[in-house]
């Protein structure tokens, strides 16, 4: 199908298109409607229906025969490292991610606040979030001690995922060092 004949389809037969296009991913619970329009403007794709991402985006792939196919490129201007990762390789480190978010009480509807550079790290520990069920926010590693803490305040976080540090634009950001202060005016997070 052309991508004219796919975009009139999905604006005259909205329902239908949407509800094919979601055969393409694996379903815990399949949805039954593409779209909830009925507290508009807070609408609701997929409403009733489940799905884990991280499953879509790493377990399918390797039960499909792709474990030893290349998942991510990391590629960096900044350090000049370039490094790939397979999708068994992926699966087992956000497994394992996903195991010590656990053991830190991360549960599923949890919120967890991610503070990382532009690593392929950060991408694990967004996928290791939705393994688990549980909800990431991702913060620019470029704010302040205060402007972290802000956000882990707003979004009611149960942990903070962060690295050492990241280097941007020549100046390096001493992210663990940012996140220690911002957890000293929030007590209840890991």
């Amino acid at each position: 199908m052309s991508y004219q004949a796919s975009y009139e389809a999905s604006l005259q037969h909205s329902d239908e298109f949407w509800l094919a296009a979601a055969q393409g991913i694996d379903w815990i619970k399949q949805p039954r409607v593409a779209l909830d329009a009925r507290a508009a403007p807070l609408y609701r794709w997929f409403p009733e229906a489940t799905l884990n991402t991280a499953y879509n985006a790493l377990d399918r792939h390797v039960i499909a025969g792709r474990a030893d196919q290349t998942a991510i490129i990391y590629d960096s201007p900044v350090t000049g490292t370039q490094e790939k990762w397979t999708y068994s390789f992926l699966l087992e480190a956000v497994a394992r991610f996903a195991g010590g978010l656990r053991n830190l009480g991360v549960d599923k509807g949890d919120r967890v606040v991610i503070y990382m550079p532009m690593i392929p790290e950060a991408a694990f520990a967004m996928l290791a979030c939705a393994r688990i069920g549980a909800i990431h926010s991702v913060v620019f590693g470029g704010f302040s001690p205060d402007s972290l803490k802000d956000r882990i305040l707003d979004s009611n976080c149960q942990a903070v995922i962060t690295s050492d540090e990241s280097v941007r634009g020549g100046r390096v950001f001493p992210l663990k060092v940012n996140t220690d202060m911002a957890l000293e005016q929030c007590p209840d997070v890991h």
